[in-house]
């Protein structure tokens, strides 16, 4: 039997889920917690006994959002050997990603250098470490492997891919006709196979 879930942990989440969007859209340090609360169709009294600021909010998606994709990462070495379908999966779960975490991606993008000025913060530079470092650790185990070409150099090869695939969430629609997956094996073929036909 799954466990019942509190009403308030519910609230809670419609309300990460409001403040994501006007992070995401409007900027973390122009939205207002009025902003918010008014969006909630609440008081921003009431805002407060969720939340003691708008910067525990941010924090709070934005270390969900880290966990889950470090958690995916972990994942994709912990079960893929062979270097190509591990670049594979990497590329396939950060687009997953932009399903669940869209709002949270932008914010990370856009926010994430003002906000590691601050000691709460401190976690997203460490992470963003740790996320690269999944990357170069499968390009680097490929060259190694004689997959990709060993003449490419591997950080510049992880910050096409990391370009590439993140800015990605600025025009990507859930509800559109191209899944996520669909998106993703496009990249992947466009990648590793480049657009030029054989022989042209």
């Amino acid at each position: 039997m799954s466990a019942k879930r509190h009403p308030g942990s519910d609230r809670r989440a419609e309300l990460l889920a409001i403040a994501g969007r006007l992070f995401a859209s409007r900027g973390f340090a122009t939205t207002t917690v009025r902003e918010i609360a008014d969006a909630a169709g609440i008081l921003s009294g009431s805002l407060y006994h969720h939340f003691d600021s708008k910067e525990s909010m941010v924090d709070e998606i934005l270390r969900g959002f880290l966990d889950r994709l470090r958690s995916a990462y972990r994942r994709v070495l912990a079960e893929q050997a062979d270097p190509r379908a591990a670049l594979t999966a990497l590329v396939t779960v950060s687009f997953e990603s932009m399903d669940t975490d869209g709002d949270a991606i932008a914010i990370f993008q856009n926010e994430s250098q003002h906000l590691a000025q601050f000691e709460r913060f401190g976690y997203l530079c460490s992470t963003a470490e740790e996320l690269e470092g999944c990357w170069l650790d499968v390009l680097k185990r490929g060259q190694r492997a004689g997959v990709f070409r060993r003449d490419l150099r591997v950080p510049l090869v992880y910050r096409f891919i990391r370009d590439t695939v993140w800015v990605a969430v600025r025009w990507y629609d859930p509800r559109g006709s191209l899944s996520a997956e669909a998106i993703a094996e496009q990249y992947l073929t466009i990648l590793c196979q480049g657009i030029v036909e054989l022989g042209s």
